[in-house]
């Protein structure tokens, strides 16, 4: 977390949004959220009541983003629900007879979708990073080593790339590379350095962050497309680049001179200009390679990491406009817009509980 000078107005933003995720958000997803019979978070919760909506099904993927939300919080009682939350993960999605992590279980918890999950297992690898941080529980630590010895074993291509999703036995091939699993896999393990192996890791990471710039490096932009270069219909969406720019900043030892890192700052430049809306800041969700839009919705996630960048830009002006905007825009005294329409209507009624997520990463980053 920084520290700067900043403007009064930017300083009473910044202390509202917290302050609303401190008393409104935690304490939702640690009661009308959560599913104590299953130890779980529903997946998600209706955006006007606050109340759980039926649930379908349960996603590793989705306890583990909330086990990272209260390992990072500061309270006992955080501490003491992210306890549980990572004794659940381990009971329900621990795929025991193939290895690995399964995708989903059934609302009764029964195995519901056992695709082997490279976006899973990335956030598996950052939960319990973060989860080890707070306890100190060595089996999180444990864990974390064994998911990312068996990412490399079973997601990695020759090429260096990853698979983004194996059948359940990881004899098929589900789904070839992506830029979406592959960056969060590169945020797990960036926290998995801080925490265990810090070497090998970092020499992962600079592979990995090679890789990227190979395969999706898109050279007119200088932007990550969603899909390898040359894929028919590729789009580009301005939210990724501004979250792999805060991840790569995050450790320059690491990624220094770097294709991607060299690239990153002049493909943001170019998704803010095509991909902010210049008179509310909101960021649209896609663009076509050529800087149309291709999606206008505006979604949560994409505004906190335009934050999370012009934090760690340290453009204040500009980070005063869109987290006031954040404020008025998405944020409500029951907690959240999900995603607006162009005209600012809501396009997206519920709340998923992998949000706070985004909230809690962007938060953090900002000055005090």
């Amino acid at each position: 977390m920084t520290t700067a000078v900043i403007s009064p107005e930017l300083s009473s933003t910044i202390l509202a949004l917290r302050q609303h995720f401190n008393e409104v958000i935690l304490p939702l997803w640690m009661g009308r959220g959560f599913n104590e019979r299953m130890g779980l978070p529903f997946e998600a919760v209706a955006g006007d009541t606050g109340l759980p909506l039926a649930p379908v099904r349960y996603r590793a993927m989705a306890c583990a983003r909330q086990l990272y939300l209260y390992a990072a919080a500061p309270e006992p009682a955080h501490a003491q629900h992210a306890d549980q939350l990572f004794e659940a993960l381990c009971r329900h999605f621990r795929d025991e007879r193939h290895g690995g992590w399964r995708y989903s279980i059934d609302p009764e918890g029964r195995p519901l979708d056992d695709t082997q999950d490279l976006y899973t297992h990335a956030f598996v690898v950052f939960a319990c990073a973060a989860y080890f941080e707070r306890s100190r529980n060595t089996q999180a630590r444990q864990m974390l080593l064994q998911a990312a010895e068996l990412i490399e074993a079973r997601f990695r291509r020759p090429d260096g790339l990853y698979h983004a999703a194996l059948s359940a036995d990881w004899r098929q091939v589900r789904q070839g590379p992506a830029q979406n699993p592959i960056m969060h896999l590169t945020e797990a393990y960036l926290a998995a350095a801080r925490v265990a192996e810090p070497a090998w890791f970092a020499q992962t990471l600079r592979s990995v962050a090679q890789g990227v710039a190979d395969a999706f490096l898109h050279a007119p932009s200088q932007c990550i497309a969603e899909a390898p270069v040359g894929t028919p219909d590729n789009r580009i969406e301005p939210g990724h680049q501004f979250e792999w720019f805060v991840l790569l900043d995050s450790a320059p030892a690491v990624f220094a001179e770097l294709d991607l890192a060299l690239a990153l700052p002049r493909g943001c430049g170019w998704a803010r200009q095509h991909g902010v809306d210049g008179a509310t800041a909101g960021v649209r969700a896609a663009l076509h390679e050529d800087g149309r839009v291709g999606d206008a919705t505006e979604r949560i996630w994409a505004q906190t990491e335009y934050a999370r960048y012009l934090a760690v830009s340290g453009d204040w002006q500009a980070l005063a406009a869109q987290l006031a905007g954040l404020r008025d825009r998405f944020l409500h005294p029951g907690g959240w817009r999900e995603c607006l329409n162009p005209d600012g209507s809501l396009a997206r009624a519920d709340m998923p509980s992998t949000t706070p997520y985004h909230l809690a990463t962007c938060y953090a980053a900002l000055p005090d």
